[in-house]
């Protein structure tokens, strides 16, 4: 019964790690972009940081889980 958990973890924590990467990447490109004023632009930025965070963390869970459904 714990594998089927961990494996369903595992594809949960893979699919949030993918959606704070992309989300990431879209709050780069925000942050980038000369045309949206300064203060959209510094908050892309802090976004773009706390998505980054977040898909490591999801990243890291995915791989613990990852191993406890082949040990």
């Amino acid at each position: 019964m714990d594998t089927i958990k961990n494996a369903g973890n595992y594809v949960s924590d893979k699919i949030q790690g993918a959606t704070a990467g992309a989300s990431k990447e879209a709050n780069k490109e925000v942050a980038k972009d000369s045309n949206v004023g300064v203060g959209s632009r510094l908050q892309a930025a802090g976004d773009a940081i706390s998505d980054k965070a977040s898909e490591h963390k999801h990243d890291a869970s995915a791989e613990v889980n990852k191993q406890k459904t082949t040990h």
